[in-house]
């Protein structure tokens, strides 16, 4: 891997942020500084910390940030089902989907890395 943005995990996971920013824009005014920034913020976190990861030094803190990333992508996961309860979102199922593959990508890119180090 040349750099994080190499990673498909990366990739997809800009995308999100993109659909999220979208999607928030149609929220209520008032949410501006509640749910709409919280969403915002998790969802800008996940590709952040892979990448942060990806430069650190050591298969170790790139797990480590890959997992804060996972953990974001988790809690966005809750800001979009609570969005949807509150009918600021009408169907979720795109975003689920998406979360969903993104999580799996991150787990299995995290299993990778660790199987490698401990077969070193």
């Amino acid at each position: 891997m040349e750099s994080h943005k190499d990673l498909k995990v990366w990739q997809e996971s800009m995308d999100l942020v993109v659909e999220i920013y979208k999607q928030t824009k149609l929220f209520l005014k008032e949410e501006l500084y509640a749910l709409t920034s919280q969403m915002k913020r998790s969802a800008v976190s996940i590709p952040s910390n892979i990448a942060e990861g990806a430069g650190r030094k050591g298969t170790a803190e790139f797990c480590r940030f890959l997992y804060i990333a996972l953990g974001s992508a988790s809690e966005l996961e809750t800001q979009v089902e609570l969005a949807y309860r509150l009918n600021f979102i009408n169907n979720m199922n795109d975003l689920a989907s998406r979360m969903r593959f993104i999580k799996n990508m991150l787990s299995k890119l995290i299993k990778s890395l660790e199987n490698k180090s401990s077969n070193v």
